[in-house]
């Protein structure tokens, strides 16, 4: 566990199967902004950032738009992620793929791992 980060980025229950979240983490001495995805029991996260220009995923703080296929989509320039590996299966940055950010589950929270 990361000294720096010892408070949960959320709780699991917080964090519906499917659901997306925002979640804020120090990582590497600076402060980020993550997108955490919950798959039943499997969390992922990735920092909150298209590779394309660089620019924040969500349209609103927290709030993430996701396509009918149930990828998640740039609010900026409509890029759309996978999200088991999180690569751009479409849009501008077809090929590249969000900045993974290693996290776990324990006692029904979801930490940096």
């Amino acid at each position: 566990m990361n000294p720096l980060n010892q408070e949960p980025l959320l709780s699991l229950d917080a964090l519906p199967d499917g659901a997306l979240a925002e979640a804020q983490a120090v990582i590497d001495g600076e402060s980020e902004s993550l997108v955490v995805y919950r798959s039943g029991e499997a969390v992922r996260a990735w920092l909150n950032v298209c590779p394309h220009a660089g620019r924040r995923l969500d349209w609103a703080p927290g709030q993430f738009l996701k396509s009918r296929e149930g990828q998640l989509v740039c609010a900026a320039h409509g890029a759309a992620f996978e999200l088991e590996r999180g690569g751009c299966v479409a849009g501008p940055c077809r090929g590249d793929r969000l900045r993974p950010v290693a996290v776990e589950v324990r006692d029904g929270q979801v930490w940096l791992a």
